[in-house]
């Protein structure tokens, strides 16, 4: 049986479903989603260009309006991935 392998960032794990990106564990207290808003064509790849970034509880009980920490867009996937990043960490406290 071949074994499952995790895209991770800087030690988080890293989800994609289509347009959602998703870095932390639903085990944590916080995860961060990342929406693609906008995209542009370089060549034969799509860019992000326009990224909503949220820092979310995952606390079940919470109603889903109540869950985001903190939010803001930012130009560009890797600008909004190192946000993500430093939100989570200081939030998980580590």
């Amino acid at each position: 049986m071949a074994e499952e392998k995790i895209l991770t960032y800087k030690g988080y794990p890293l989800m994609r479903k289509d347009k959602l990106v998703y870095l932390g564990s639903m085990a944590d207290e916080y995860i961060v989603l990342l929406q693609i808003l906008e995209t542009r064509n370089e060549k034969d790849l799509e860019l992000a260009t326009k990224v909503s970034v949220e820092l979310q509880r995952t606390d079940p009980n919470v109603r889903a309006k109540d869950r985001i920490v903190k939010k803001s867009e930012k130009d560009g996937f890797y600008t909004a991935l190192d946000v993500g990043y430093v939100w989570l960490k200081r939030a998980l406290g580590q």
